[in-house]
């Protein structure tokens, strides 16, 4: 019988709003079909104990890391659960044992549970099929790129700015693939070169968590949290909603409710586009890039068909750009045996001495060597 796994469920049909409720020992309620990495590493950083889905967490049409990565981290999935499981009340206690989701004696869903075993062999299958999408994926961006090639061609309109970064870094943060490591990895640099902080939509919560205050906030407002949007608004961050090249901006419907005020940068690509594209036009003299999407994988995960905007942006500010993402991997420092005993006996030496100089310890010694003569007839 497999053990039985306890804890209050969080429900939320958009995983990346659904993080920022979540707790430790939480299980998560979601609505996500082949679960991408960065909600994988959100959920493990909330410690839940268990996913509930009801959707398929890895169909094997794409190879996500996402759901290895949950049950890497020892959490518990449960695929295919049913609409059911959302007509129970959020906050409620429940257990999971096998199969079964029970909450006062009674089963109120039922669903699938994954193992790492399960998965090897489908997730190979993935990998082995990657090619054909990766192909598919390259003609898109080729397609595209003719579309949005004024992201290479034409200047942006700006909105007006309320931050100088003439002379100054700018440091991009954008929610991707291990962006919290590559963050706590630059920590020092951000401390010591004081960058014009760009977070992009949901990055911006872990930015606060940080201790970082961001100049600005970038993106279409749909993964930052009300919290962080509020907190922002107050410490005079600049908040700037990524609008279509249209003009619509949905992202505004959501400030203009919570009564804040907000400017509008229209322009074709991914708000992590917009975003280094503004720090390009602010005459940043570099651009720090942290958690920006490279991967095609990463962008199969997103499913868009191709990686255009981002190229061009790429091919625009590339004299400038320095990409951080993966930083926190490059280099770790582990300290040898030599340099810790060094370390060791650089404590020793001032203590010895002191102990040497002490009249107290003088005195013990002596009456240690006396005892030492006495007890051995010396």
């Amino acid at each position: 019988m497999s053990d039985v796994i306890r804890g209050r469920i969080r429900k939320g049909r958009k995983t990346k709003q659904l993080v920022h409720r979540l707790r430790m020992g939480d299980i998560a309620v979601v609505a996500h079909c082949d679960l991408d990495s960065v909600v994988a590493e959100d959920l493990i950083e909330r410690g839940v104990r268990a996913v509930l889905n009801i959707e398929e967490t890895f169909t094997g049409d794409l190879c996500t890391p996402g759901p290895e990565m949950i049950l890497g981290a020892g959490i518990v999935i449960l695929d295919r659960v049913g609409e059911e499981i959302f007509e129970v009340p959020d906050g409620t206690f429940v257990h999971i044992r096998d199969d079964f989701v029970c909450s006062g004696g009674e089963v109120v869903a039922r669903g699938r549970q994954i193992t790492s075993e399960q998965l090897a062999p489908r997730m190979q299958l993935a990998r082995d099929n990657l090619s054909l999408q990766l192909c598919d994926f390259v003609d898109n961006t080729l397609s595209f790129a003719r579309c949005e090639k004024t992201l290479l061609l034409e200047q942006p309109q700006l909105p007006a700015l309320e931050v100088d970064a003439v002379g100054r870094p700018a440091l991009v943060v954008v929610r991707g693939r291990n962006y919290r490591e590559d963050m706590r990895a630059i920590r020092t640099y951000v401390t010591e070169q004081n960058p014009v902080v760009i977070a992009v939509d949901g990055a911006a919560d872990a930015v606060v968590e940080a201790g970082w205050d961001p100049d600005i906030l970038l993106g279409d407002m749909d993964s930052v949290s009300d919290s962080t949007l509020e907190s922002l608004s107050r410490r005079r961050c600049q908040i700037i909603v990524h609008a279509y090249p249209d003009g619509s901006a949905p992202g505004k419907e959501r400030l203009d409710a919570l009564g804040l005020a907000c400017d509008v940068f229209s322009v074709h690509g991914t708000s992590e586009d917009a975003a280094l594209l503004l720090a390009d036009q602010m005459d940043a003299d570099l651009i720090v890039a942290v958690g920006t999407h490279t991967d095609p994988v990463e962008f199969l995960e997103k499913g868009r068909a191709g990686m255009a905007s981002t190229m061009l942006v790429r091919l625009r500010v590339g004299c400038k750009l320095v990409d951080a993402k993966g930083v926190s991997k490059l280099y770790r420092v582990h300290p040898r045996p030599g340099d810790i005993a060094l370390l060791m006996g650089a404590g020793l030496v001032p203590l010895a001495l002191m102990l040497w100089l002490s009249p107290g310890f003088n005195v013990l010694l002596r009456l240690l060597a006396l005892h030492f003569r006495m007890t051995t007839g010396g």
